[in-house]
């Protein structure tokens, strides 16, 4: 098949087994639930635009594997060509949806991590795990999966080894190792796109070390798998999301997922990784370079519509766009900050031996740093601009302004520049984006910004920069570190 419609692929998620709850409810069909039809319709919305003239090449490339043409999110990235094709893609699904698209974003991204790692493996070890994550690579382009990407484990103590923990399962793991395959049990948590998946890839969520090798495993499972229960987060807004009325947007919404894995099979051709502890780190290495050069795209992109949000906003009140032209060029260059620098972590990355491209991760952490903070402050620009009316929780709901006695006379006490429920429109758009359900993981999403500032510490060359400085300055004397005071 290779290609897909929106609605061949909405028709593959309707045939899997329903294992996905909400509000204590099991949702038995997520293309037509509330709480998953809007993330299920905007990934649907990406496999249409393979089919769209203007779109196809931001939503599709020619297979590294094949040599045919695929969605972009079921290749490999080899080239710094695909890498930024990632982040043109994922700016333009922000700007259709205004949030994120789990289910083709880690997954994929995962996959293209595996692919060195794999490959060294099998060099080092003589395993096969490469030749079966080509196979199955070839699978999802045929089949033009959906793939959501499994990575933060529960942990339980921080300051423990997943070895070491109370729970053994806090952390996935290899329960049992059998001669067609292993059994794995364990949570993984916060994990964007499930509902709209078809399949779960797994990666260990950190480097391990040989106490903890049963933790070491990677491997793709069907979503609907024996032994997988999907419990979908709730967030603030989520009530408002579901209702009827212009109180949420109705183009799109990003889902969480909590995913328990209990005496779960993965056969020997879906397991990549099954102990060798030594290729954990380069694996959430390649990933974390990937996923964090091209978070400044998707992080822009709903900057793209914060801006487009204020303008409207400004506008509905009776003010114009002169008034704010110095926060929304603010805005912008925020925006362009994020993106921009997550292309220069690609432009300067290097090509493996194995084939795939990756950014430099000096570039791609630092852009992680201001991923956690700039579209804060372009959120409170766009408040700002917007005033109190999408800030403040003043605005009565939907329900209100339709009921028969008083709905008229509250509508036309919002009317500004604009109608009344124009204004509310846009004034709930500005909320969603900013305080409600359209939030991005901005702070955490793709793993912690401090985690982030420890890269950069470690790949900085310190004393090379102080060696320098001191060449300039003419010294010659030693400044060596002071030794710490003895306590």
């Amino acid at each position: 098949m290779t290609l897909k419609t929106g609605e061949q692929y909405k028709e593959s998620l309707r045939k899997m087994r329903p294992n996905i709850y909400k509000f204590g409810e099991l949702i038995e069909d997520v293309t037509s639930h509330p709480a998953t039809r809007l993330h299920v319709e905007s990934v649907a919305h990406s496999y249409d635009m393979a089919f769209d003239e203007k779109k196809a090449p931001i939503y599709t490339t020619t297979s590294f594997l094949t040599g045919k043409k695929a969605h972009r999110w079921n290749t490999l990235m080899t080239s710094v060509e695909d890498l930024v094709g990632n982040s043109e893609m994922k700016r333009d699904q922000y700007r259709w949806s205004g949030t994120c698209q789990g289910a083709t974003c880690a997954g994929w991204t995962i996959l293209t991590a595996l692919w060195d790692a794999t490959y060294k493996c099998d060099k080092e070890n003589g395993t096969n795990y490469h030749e079966r994550l080509k196979n199955y690579m070839l699978h999802v382009e045929e089949n033009a999966l959906a793939l959501s990407g499994a990575i933060t484990d529960a942990k339980g103590n921080r300051a423990l080894k997943p070895s070491q923990q109370p729970n053994p399962d806090h952390y996935l793991r290899i329960k049992e190792r059998r001669s067609d395959g292993v059994v794995i049990n364990g949570y993984k948590i916060q994990i964007c796109g499930v509902a709209a998946c078809n399949e779960i890839v797994f990666i260990p969520t950190s480097g391990f070390g040989a106490e903890d090798a049963d933790y070491c495993v990677a491997g793709a499972v069907p979503r609907d798998a024996q032994g997988i229960t999907i419990v979908e987060t709730r967030r603030p807004s989520d009530e408002r999301d579901l209702e009827e009325g212009w109180d949420a947007p109705k183009v799109g919404n990003i889902t969480q997922a909590f995913i328990i894995f209990e005496d779960v099979f993965v056969p020997n051709e879906r397991i990549f990784l099954a102990g060798e502890f030594k290729y954990t780190g380069k694996i959430i290495g390649d990933f974390a370079a990937i996923y964090r050069a091209a978070i400044g795209a998707c992080v822009a992109g709903q900057g793209d519509v914060m801006i487009g949000a204020a303008i409207n906003m400004a506008r509905a009140n009776g003010l114009s766009q002169k008034v704010f032209q110095d926060k929304l060029n603010e805005m912008a260059i925020n925006n362009e900050i994020t993106y921009g620098l997550g292309l220069g972590a690609m432009l300067k990355g290097k090509k493996t031996e194995s084939g795939t491209f990756i950014p430099n991760p000096l570039l791609a952490h630092t852009n992680k740093t201001q991923v956690a903070r700039l579209p804060y402050q372009t959120k409170v620009m766009c408040q700002d601009i917007s005033g109190g009316i999408a800030e403040t929780g003043c605005m009565p709901p939907y329900v209100d302004f339709r009921h028969p006695e008083y709905g008229k006379k509250l509508l036309e006490s919002l009317a500004a520049g604009t109608d009344g429920e124009t204004r509310a429109r846009a004034a709930r758009l500005v909320e969603w984006l900013t305080v409600g359900g359209g939030i991005p993981g901005c702070m955490h999403g793709g793993g912690s910004p401090d985690g982030a500032k420890l890269v950069v510490k470690a790949m900085t060359p310190w004393e090379e920069f102080a060696k320098e400085a001191k060449r300039i300055a003419g010294i010659t004397a030693e400044l060596a570190e002071p030794a710490a005071p003895k306590k």
